[in-house]
């Protein structure tokens, strides 16, 4: 059974930083590229960045381009999204996934709430 538990996530001030992670079970994780999404109140659920199944060339929104960072460990079967300069905009719940063709299946996880506010 696929899963993925989000953890990290908290309230923090404009400009700082979370490190986010990610543990999944269920399937082969070392041959799927690995994804964060998140959805702020009364927003559609959007695509942060994804990192693919080897590592390498990593994919992120324009809007968080340069702040964050995502990186997978293959071997503990974890992924993590480094946040940096975090701006209100980010306030979201962010949840982690496998390839976009999983979507159609629905396994999300409860993910972690980022709430960012001065």
């Amino acid at each position: 059974q696929v899963q993925f538990v989000e953890s990290g996530g908290g309230l923090v001030q404009p400009g700082g930083s979370l490190r986010l992670s990610c543990a999944a079970s269920g399937f082969t994780f070392s041959r799927y590229a690995m994804s964060w999404y998140r959805q702020a109140p009364g927003k559609e659920r959007e695509l942060v960045a994804t990192v693919p199944s080897a590592g390498g060339t990593t994919n992120y929104a324009d809007s968080v381009k340069g702040r964050f960072t995502i990186s997978r460990d293959n071997a503990k079967k974890m992924v993590y999204l480094q946040m940096t300069s975090l701006k209100v905009d980010d306030t979201a719940v962010y949840y982690c996934y496998g390839p976009s063709r999983w979507l159609q299946y629905g396994y999300w996880g409860q993910g972690t709430q980022v709430t960012v506010s001065s």
